[in-house]
């Protein structure tokens, strides 16, 4: 009796094993099949998650476009879609945040158009000869155009897409004497942002420009690392520029403009009806931006004056004129620059002649 109590138990405890055994193994089969990142449900229910960096901050035209983007792409997308927007260079400056694009640390940025030079798309610097654009319906014309589709196309080899143009506006220039006549810039040391064009016409009016990331302008301005700079008054306003600069001259002489771009491995690699939704967002949030972009600016320029911390010069056409006059010889400097077939298709967009 005793021998079949005991051939009993051990029955039972081999099925128990072999029980534990098959769970193991469902067990490590499962977590193999996660590993491998096969769709199930616990991992779709998890949102795709879009990392925009900026290096403006958050109550710009960029800084209320990056804003407007999130909200329209996660309602578009009923939640599919987290965009996670780090402004004012929480997570990169602007000389790093192409190569975190690059490789995947971040999914979207907005960077001015003079930062893709150093990728070999130089033809983006056209964008910035000196009073190219008339004004900002001008340019938004001309971005959304064959000009601007064509300077995309360029970012694909470098892994990247560009999605949109946003405005910011015209450039106004800064130092601590007042900037009227083409000698006023004498000797002077300007910030720009990268931008060989900008480079150039500051050269010509007799300035000497030096490149400096953008989060590092002010303490530069204050501590007389630069003498002036050159931005547009809602970035002299947020970032408080106009604090540590006793003189601001408006001439309209460039313009600065943002193009909205992606990871392509990332952007390819979506849902077609989420990168639909997400396009779909994008086109509306530009069409905010841009609208916004100037009334911004005229605030901005309303409030610094009001500040009593700055003089502002809006110059007179004839003194554009003798800026104009200056700087005009960058556009013969430019073919050897940008090449001639972004300053023919300019040139085709609009009256300006750029060859």
């Amino acid at each position: 009796m005793s021998t079949t109590k005991a051939a009993d138990r051990a029955a039972r405890a081999a099925t128990r094993h072999a029980g534990a055994r098959v769970q193991l193994v469902f067990a490590g089969a499962f977590a193999a099949l996660l590993a491998l990142g096969l769709p199930f449900a616990a991992q779709a229910q998890q949102p795709i998650v879009i990392k925009f960096s900026h290096v403006t901050t958050s109550d710009t035209p960029k800084g209320k476009g990056a804003e407007k983007f999130k909200e329209l792409a996660e309602k578009y997308t009923g939640g599919k879609v987290k965009v996670e927007v780090y402004p004012n260079s929480q997570l990169y400056n602007d000389k790093e945040e192409i190569e975190a694009l690059q490789l995947g640390a971040v999914q979207m940025l907005a960077p001015s158009t003079a930062k893709f030079a150093p990728l070999g798309a130089k033809e983006f610097e056209a964008l910035d000869l000196p009073f190219l654009f008339a004004n900002d319906d001008e340019y938004t014309r001309i971005s959304k155009g064959p000009v601007g589709q064509w300077l995309f196309q360029k970012l694909v080899p470098k892994g990247i897409t560009g999605l949109a143009f946003w405005d910011n506006g015209f450039h106004m220039v800064s130092a601590n004497r007042p900037l009227i006549a083409p000698a006023d810039f004498q000797g002077l040391k300007f910030r720009i942002s990268g931008s060989k064009i900008a480079d150039q016409y500051f050269r010509l009016m007799g300035g000497l420009p030096q490149i400096l990331a953008f989060s590092e302008v002010y303490q530069a301005l204050q501590t007389g690392v630069v003498d002036g700079c050159e931005n547009t008054p809602s970035n002299y306003l947020t970032q408080k520029f106009y604090e540590v600069q006793k003189h601001v001259s408006a001439a309209n002489h460039a313009h600065l403009q943002y193009a909205v771009i992606v990871n392509t491995k990332f952007w390819t690699g979506l849902p077609a009806d989420i990168r639909g939704q997400l396009d779909q967002a994008m086109n509306e949030a530009t069409d905010y931006t841009n609208s916004i972009a100037r009334k911004e600016n005229e605030d901005a320029m309303a409030a610094i004056e009001g500040s009593g911390k700055t003089t502002i010069h809006v110059l007179t056409e004839p003194q554009r004129q003798a800026w104009k006059t200056k700087m005009m010889p960058a556009y013969d400097w430019a073919k050897g620059r940008v090449g001639k077939e972004v300053l023919d298709l300019l040139s085709k967009a609009m009256d300006t002649k750029t060859n």
